[in-house]
């Protein structure tokens, strides 16, 4: 088991909260996702998987959400 922690740029409210926490969770092994959301900042948003996830596919995940991973 693993746990990452980003920050994530863009988020305003709780759909963006939603909509970050349905792409990532469909990652393959993903089994929670946690979001600390900072309105007008970098959220903070915490994967636990199986296994490390692949840097890509994260990135990729929360870019389908709409938003941007500041750093990680």
């Amino acid at each position: 088991m693993t746990t990452e922690t980003i920050a994530v740029t863009g988020m305003t409210c709780e759909h963006c909260v939603t909509s970050v926490t349905e792409e990532v969770s469909e990652l393959n092994g993903v089994t929670d996702v946690a979001v600390d959301l900072v309105p007008g900042g970098d959220s903070t948003v915490t994967v636990t998987a199986d296994h490390p996830l692949d840097d890509q596919a994260l990135r990729g995940a929360i870019a389908e959400a709409g938003y941007e991973v500041v750093s990680r």
